[in-house]
C-alpha cells in the first residue's frame, strides 16, 4: 500500500520556525515531484511549494517565497518543508503530496496524498 506521512506540525509564536517532513512508504523517492499544499480553516486547499526530483523547489504562493523552502533525502524517502518567520495566516493544515517526474501547482495532478499535519502559529 502506498502512503506518505506528514509530521512535524505543532504550535509556534509568530516569527518563529518548523520543519515538516513527509515520509514515503511503498515506493521510493526518485521518480517523484513532491508537492506542498495547505489548507486553513473555512478555505480551500492551496498550493504552497513543490520539489522537483532533482532537489529545485518551486514556490506557488508569493506570501511564503524567501520563508519556506523544501529539501529531500532520496535515501530516506523523506522530503522536508523549512518553515521560517512564520505568521499567524500560515495556520492551517499542511499536506504533501506526489506525482511521478515533474511539478505542478494542480491538485489533480497529484496520486498520492498524506492525510496532514497541524500548524498553528499564534502568541
Amino acid at each position: 500500500q502506498l502512503q506518505l506521512v506528514e509530521s512535524g506540525g505543532g504550535l509556534v509564536q509568530p516569527g518563529g520556525s518548523l520543519r515538516l517532513s513527509c515520509a514515503a512508504s511503498g515506493f521510493s523517492w526518485d521518480d517523484y515531484a513532491i508537492g506542498w499544499f495547505r489548507q486553513a480553516p473555512g478555505k480551500e486547499r492551496e498550493g504552497v511549494l513543490c520539489i522537483s526530483r532533482s532537489g529545485y523547489s518551486t514556490n506557488y504562493a508569493d506570501s511564503v517565497k524567501g520563508r519556506f523552502t523544501s529539501s529531500r533525502d532520496n535515501a530516506k524517502n523523506t522530503v522536508y518543508l523549512q518553515m521560517n518567520s512564520l505568521k499567524p495566516e500560515d495556520t492551517a493544515v499542511y499536506y504533501c503530496a506526489a506525482r511521478q517526474r515533474f511539478c505542478s501547482d494542480y491538485e489533480s495532478a497529484y496520486d498520492w496524498w498524506g492525510q496532514g499535519t497541524q500548524v498553528t502559529v499564534s502568541s
